[in-house]
């Protein structure tokens, strides 16, 4: 018996007016893989995962989490636009990052990290304290329980949303530019979370991310965007040791030149 891909987008299309951001998006994510998003600005990266997180509607396609659809749902003999409740479920099976931390400013970093699973999962206040706990001292931050984000570093802070996200117990971690934000010197501590996380434990990750040295060493694939689409993936000594594509080799050029 085949075991389906965890995330799977069917010509999944996003326009912003006259602009299309992703056009026609098949992929395929399977269980436990690290797949690292790279390619331009504006390639449609972020777009994508903004969408698997349901912050951005799809105009055309079908998302599917799971084997379940996630943007649709069964309605008058077939699919319809999912409702927000609908969403709302898909949505406990995805944890974000995003580049700007997004920490709610007037809680402690263990207020921070319990409140969705009080809010949203239902647990009480021990049980969501407990797990807040578990996990600041897992991303090393058992001494910052708490402290405001105003006294924490960038790094700090992000590693707070790290544990944040994962207090949900996603299926599947997103992680959008995290250390875009950071001083080069925090990166460091990021990307370790990161990686630890994807060595202990059995998360599907997506990683959209301009730090060529830490994809290549971290994702199982490697997905190049460039203008709207996927014009080129495949392991990391694939696309970084022999890319095929023009626009890829030019692009990774840039990168490796400004480094």
């Amino acid at each position: 018996m085949t075991i389906s891909p965890i995330v799977r987008f069917k010509d999944v299309t996003k326009r912003y007016g006259a602009l299309t951001v992703l056009d026609k998006l098949n992929l395929d994510i399977e269980r436990n893989e690290k797949v690292a998003l790279i390619g331009p600005s504006g390639s449609g990266k972020s777009t994508l995962l903004r969408m698997l997180m349901l912050l951005e509607e799809i105009d055309d396609g079908l998302i599917e989490v799971d084997g379940e659809p996630l943007t649709h749902m069964s309605g008058n003999g077939g699919l319809i636009r999912a409702s927000e409740r609908y969403k709302r479920q898909g949505r406990n099976k995805i944890g974000m990052v995003f580049q700007s931390f997004n920490l709610f400013p007037h809680m402690t970093a263990l207020q921070n990290v319990t409140e969705a699973p009080i809010s949203a999962a239902g647990l009480t206040r021990h049980e969501a304290e407990e797990r807040a706990a578990e996990l600041l001292d897992m991303v090393g931050l058992a001494d910052k329980f708490q402290h405001y984000p105003a006294q924490l570093s960038g790094g700090q802070q992000q590693r707070v949303a790290i544990a944040r996200a994962l207090a949900m117990r996603p299926q599947i971690m997103l992680f959008d530019e995290v250390t875009s934000a950071l001083d080069p010197e925090l990166c460091g501590e990021v990307l370790n979370v990161i990686r630890r996380l994807g060595d202990e434990h059995s998360l599907t990750m997506l990683m959209v991310t301009h730090q060529m040295g830490f994809a290549k060493e971290f994702a199982d694939r490697i997905c190049f965007f460039s203008e709207g689409k996927i014009i080129e993936q495949g392991t990391p000594e694939q696309v970084f040791s022999s890319p095929q594509h023009e626009r890829t080799q030019s692009f990774l050029r840039a990168v490796m030149d400004s480094v």
